[in-house]
């Protein structure tokens, strides 16, 4: 009985099925954890180039349809 309970309990400790799920999940938080703190050390060079990429955007779309705010005369 007790050789039993050893032999199963060895099998357990040697089994790596839990092992590999418990690895991705460490390697997963680590991850966020790494990619959690480049967003906050950059938040305001982010903001940044975000508010510039829309500003651009807004700009290009007024030009496009017109409604840049110009005299509405074109010279040639």
């Amino acid at each position: 009985m007790i050789q039993t309970f050893i032999a199963r309990a060895h099998a357990a400790l040697m089994s790596r099925k839990g092992v590999s799920a418990a690895e991705y999940a460490i390697l997963a938080v680590g991850i966020i954890v790494a990619v959690g703190a480049a967003v906050a050390s950059f938040q305001g060079e982010l903001n940044g180039i975000f508010t510039d990429i829309s500003d651009k955007i807004t700009t290009a779309k007024s030009t496009a349809t017109g409604t840049g705010g110009g005299t509405g005369t074109t010279t040639q």
